[in-house]
């Protein structure tokens, strides 16, 4: 007959054993959302842990990557999705994805509150933006200093000749900035032109960089001269300190939105819905603005260190709507003409 103490410790492990079991069936229970984004790490820092408060039963994954990548990984997964929700793509992308019927008809609850043109124009009304993103010229103040070089204020004088292996750029083909670029170029310029202005420009370009974020951070880091990339991350960069000086060309710049929106099929429609709800608020938009200067609801508060003047004179008449369109075409023959220079991935 086992001893007392035997007994005593037996129970024991028994016990364990059945709060394990209890703990796994709890977390078999908690339903699982996955979430596709292409926001900046600090952005998806702050909107997880504000998405974990709200939504406290679901365990939460979020998936970042470039913008390129996600929108082709949506596409590819097509009706068989492993993610539930999109939160942080360029506006141009979701109308590709909508266009595929990828995405759930949705219209969040209070959605009235935020400026109108963040809203789908289109029904059904399917995604949402959250913020306004544009590429940049990210000048070193030091290195231009010690050479003499004036800033640029038009794209033509990135075609200047001694500028050449001076500059970095965003990819087209996997940043959403990128793409911002040269679809911002090709509308304002006439397409005839703006691949003339960008054959001359690859001429000054050492490489393209697979983020939006990377031509600024190189420019901070005293790598290049010249950095054209992602406004948030220029202002950032700034704000820490950086010797870089923030340019947005009077001949002005593409833009795109960032957006949310519910991919269609999800098993968790109720809980996405719950979070796109939330994501048109105030407290959401606080967060948004904390990254960039221009944000879909109009009371939110812009930091000083973040805003940029002359942001929204400066953007250029751009179609979105083109952009989704003839993403794929151009897209194509971009890099026909110059993804020879393209940063090993």
């Amino acid at each position: 007959m086992p001893s007392l103490r035997s007994r005593t410790l037996l129970a024991a492990i028994w016990a364990l054993f059945a709060l394990s079991l209890a703990w796994s069936a709890r977390a078999a229970e908690r339903p699982r959302l996955t979430i596709y984004t292409a926001s900046q790490k600090e952005q998806v820092a702050a909107t997880e842990a504000a998405v974990a408060r709200l939504v406290p039963e679901a365990d939460i994954a979020w998936v970042r990557a470039s913008t390129g990548i996600i929108t082709n990984r949506v596409l590819e997964e097509g009706r068989l999705p492993k993610a539930d929700m999109i939160f942080g793509l360029s506006a141009s992308s979701m109308l590709v994805l909508k266009q595929a019927a990828l995405l759930e008809a949705y219209r969040p609850e209070g959605v009235e509150q935020i400026r109108s043109s963040f809203l789908d124009p289109n029904a059904p009304y399917s995604f949402t933006g959250m913020d306004v993103y544009f590429p940049v010229i990210c000048m070193n103040v030091e290195q231009a200093k010690r050479d003499r070089v004036a800033s640029p204020m038009l794209w033509r004088d990135l075609a200047d000749a001694s500028l050449k292996g001076r500059i970095v750029m965003a990819h087209p083909g996997s940043s959403g900035t990128g793409y911002g670029l040269v679809a911002g170029w090709l509308q304002s310029m006439g397409e005839a032109a703006g691949w003339a202005f960008m054959d001359a420009l690859h001429e000054n370009v050492d490489l393209y960089l697979h983020t939006g974020s990377a031509p600024c951070l190189d420019v901070a880091r005293g790598e290049h001269l010249l950095g054209l990339g992602l406004d948030m991350r220029a202002a950032v960069e700034k704000a820490r300190g950086a010797p870089i000086e923030t340019i947005i060309p009077l001949d002005r710049v593409g833009w795109d939105l960032e957006t949310f929106g519910i991919i269609r099929g999800t098993p968790h429609l109720a809980l996405a819905k719950r979070i796109a709800d939330w994501a048109v608020t105030r407290e959401a938009n606080e967060i948004y603005a904390q990254s960039y200067s221009i944000v879909a609801h109009p009371g939110a508060r812009i930091p000083a260190a973040i805003a940029l003047s002359h942001a929204e004179a400066r953007m250029a008449k751009v179609s979105l709507a083109w952009m989704a369109e003839n993403r794929e075409r151009v897209i194509a023959e971009w890099v026909r003409r110059y993804d020879a220079k393209a940063a090993p991935r």
